[in-house]
């Protein structure tokens, strides 16, 4: 598997393309996705939302869950 960069804009608090309210989450999810990657994950703008979400309550964990289980990131 290689290294596939992603769109992240510190300015716009923007992560390929999605937007964050709050530089603590932005960098957050910043750094997460920094460990899952090098593990092989390949984000999608849906995983990034669903992220955020989860940081700011929107979901809960067993939600999160639920749509890991989907696969609803992969969309």
């Amino acid at each position: 598997m290689s290294y596939r960069p992603i769109e992240i804009d510190r300015e716009k608090l923007t992560i390929m393309g999605v937007c964050f309210n709050s530089i603590d989450n932005f960098d957050a999810t910043v750094n997460a996705l920094g460990t899952v990657m090098f593990e092989g994950f390949d984000p999608t703008p849906r995983s990034i939302e669903i992220i955020r979400d989860y940081l700011l309550d929107k979901i809960t964990l067993e939600q999160l869950g639920q749509l890991t289980r989907k696969k609803a990131y992969a969309s």
